[in-house]
């Protein structure tokens, strides 16, 4: 009588269960369909392209490929155009680019473009991009002149916020901009132009405004006239020696000074010969009264 052999365990090993499991995770699913084969591939790309030559062909085909796409005729720039800008900020623009057309727009950095035009003095904006037909398009916002600042070394344009924005050779060249000088006046552009505003009424008379001790302003009008206004509300204290003119025309007698620094004592100042004057009238009345 043969011996019965018994019968085989129908339960998976340890090692078969745990494999059974792990087969069953979508993640370890994944690595086995995409992680293994991608490890492999790159693993043997990067032992062919440790070899020199086959970096060197493979650089060589790329470069190629890229020449080729970027000298293609719709991807070339063939002139620039500037809008927003006056004939010499224009011309400032080119200079300061000098760029040679027709060349690919893969070339161009447009930022940097962007940059450089942004930095002229005159420029308070700009945008640049490539628009169709090979136009290197520059919009431009140019800052606009707003007053004239005498300095030691000449004349200064500036806007409203302060900013140099160019140079004037003579006054002439800007008759219509106000005149305003002195250590920090280009400060205080706004203040300035508030007093000139302000000062309209004599306007043909102003020949500009001073800064004195980069804290107060003095209203400088023809014939010598000085109207000096307070550090505090001086378009007010203006404004109060307006009104007087135009009551009394005070500015129009022969005045040399107006002096509005403390506000609730303001005083004039008489020409020496307005001066000289008053005193021989006063003296003449004073004799007249003792007899």
């Amino acid at each position: 009588m043969q011996p019965v052999k018994p019968r085989p365990d129908p339960a998976p090993s340890r090692w078969s269960y745990r494999m059974q499991r792990l087969m069953l995770t979508p993640l370890f699913r994944t690595v086995l369909r995409v992680g293994v084969p991608f490890a492999v591939s790159f693993a043997a790309l990067w032992v062919w392209l440790s070899d020199q030559e086959n970096h060197d062909r493979v650089m060589a085909t790329y470069h190629e490929m890229r020449a080729a796409i970027e000298t293609r005729p719709e991807f070339r720039v063939r002139l620039m155009a500037i809008d927003g800008a006056g004939a010499p900020l224009s011309e400032d623009i080119r200079e300061i680019l000098s760029l040679d057309f027709p060349q690919s727009s893969f070339d161009l950095d447009l930022a940097a473009i962007q940059r450089r035009v942004r930095e002229l003095p005159a420029v308070a904006a700009a945008d640049v991009r490539i628009r169709s037909g090979g136009v290197l398009q520059i919009d431009v916002t140019e800052r606009e002149a707003a007053a004239l600042w005498r300095t030691p070394d000449g004349l200064d344009k500036l806007d409203a916020e302060g900013v140099v924005i160019g140079s004037v050779l003579e006054r002439a060249e800007a008759p219509e901009l106000p005149l305003i000088a002195g250590k920090g006046a280009s400060e205080r552009v706004t203040q300035a132009l508030a007093l000139v505003e302000a000062v309209a009424p004599l306007a043909p008379r102003l020949r500009g405004l001073v800064r004195i001790g980069a804290r107060r302003w003095d209203v400088m009008l023809d014939r010598g006239q000085r109207i000096m206004l307070p550090a505090e509300r001086p378009v007010q204290a203006l404004e109060r020696v307006i009104a007087l003119d135009q009551a009394q025309e005070m500015m129009a007698r022969d005045i040399a000074v107006v002096d509005m620094r403390i506000a609730h004592r303001p005083t004039i100042r008489l020409r020496p010969s307005a001066r000289d004057e008053w005193w021989r009238i006063s003296r003449m009345s004073w004799g007249d009264s003792s007899q």
